[in-house]
């Protein structure tokens, strides 16, 4: 379940005020929206956790073959375009575009929309909220990404300028032209 905490217009964070919040609130999962609303996520089951465990885990070997960005799990916050400030499940950045970061934007919420996103929902996730996180990435700049509904055993699949493309039942998700050589098993995950 995600709760949204609504905040007068006028009352604006800074994006050091926003990761002072978020340091002191260890316990849960923050996010801003762009129209400044504190977005309090819940924390995970075990089988989500578990299944997001597997994700992240394709993700980094394949990451960690090929060299060619770097990934990011859900505790890593994106400064969107937008000014929202998100956490993807699972994330992957271009390494040019990682490169172009100065050593200081590397270590804050990284100011760019990543290249992929994964979100994968959980028992208490609105589905609906998340098909809007996906369409806010897109309108960022997202490449390539993966809505992963387990329960419903379905993927949604978002591409810049195409819409989404529902699978139902896939055994396996490529990383297309943006992952080069990446497939995810989803075994694990639909289990």
């Amino acid at each position: 379940m995600t709760v949204t905490l609504q905040l007068p217009p006028n009352l604006q964070f800074s994006d050091e005020e926003f990761a002072q919040i978020v340091a002191v609130n260890k316990e849960l999962r923050l996010e801003l929206s762009a129209e400044g609303e504190l977005i309090i996520m819940s924390p995970t089951g075990g089988e989500t956790g578990n299944r997001n465990f597997d994700l992240l885990g394709q993700i980094w070997f394949w990451s960690n073959q090929n060299n060619l960005g770097k990934a990011f799990d859900s505790s890593t916050g994106f400064k969107l375009p937008n000014g929202a400030t998100r956490s993807p499940d699972a994330s992957w950045v271009r390494i040019e575009r990682w490169d172009a970061l100065t050593p200081e934007q590397r270590k804050k919420f990284i100011p760019l929309c990543p290249d992929f996103a994964v979100e994968l929902v959980s028992e208490t996730d609105d589905v609906e909220d998340i098909k809007a996180k996906m369409a806010e990435y897109l309108a960022n700049g997202l490449q390539l990404g993966w809505l992963i509904n387990p329960k419903e055993q379905q993927v949604i699949i978002y591409r810049p300028n195409l819409a989404p493309e529902v699978l139902q039942s896939p055994t396996s998700l490529s990383g297309e032209d943006v992952l080069p050589g990446f497939v995810l098993n989803l075994q694990q995950i639909f289990t």
